[in-house]
């Protein structure tokens, strides 16, 4: 069985850096493109940023140049480096275990959720 479980979240104020870690279990992680998905209170959870397993990226417009998603193969695990952080990234952040669509470059998410992890931005 497929177990995601995320880590690294906090309370950081604005323009500060947080480094999220999703630690997979349970299948073939080399093979698998990967996801990290955001809920924030009231809003629907938007993908923020994937990379497929050839490591090919990509990301939201709200988060370019300030996030970067990358993968750990041997360590079965991927992160999420984020930079000059705004209170509009507040929200709980998953990572998702998934597909790549080639088509539009872009992750598809699959079925298998972590239980997310806190990030706060604020003063």
């Amino acid at each position: 069985q497929v177990q995601l479980v995320e880590s690294g979240g906090g309370l950081v104020e604005p323009g500060g850096s947080l480094r999220l870690s999703c630690a997979v279990s349970g299948t073939i992680f080399s093979v698998q493109a990967m996801a990290w998905y955001r809920q924030a209170p009231g809003k629907q959870r938007e993908l923020v940023a994937g990379i497929s397993s050839g490591g090919s990226t990509s990301y939201a417009d709200s988060v370019k140049g300030r996030f970067t998603i990358s993968r750990d193969n041997a360590k079965s695990t991927v992160y999420l480096q984020m930079n000059s952080l705004k209170p509009e990234d507040t929200a709980v952040y998953y990572c998702n275990v998934g597909s790549w669509s080639y088509t539009s470059g872009r992750h598809v998410a699959g079925g298998r959720w972590g239980q997310g992890t806190q990030v706060t931005v604020s003063s």
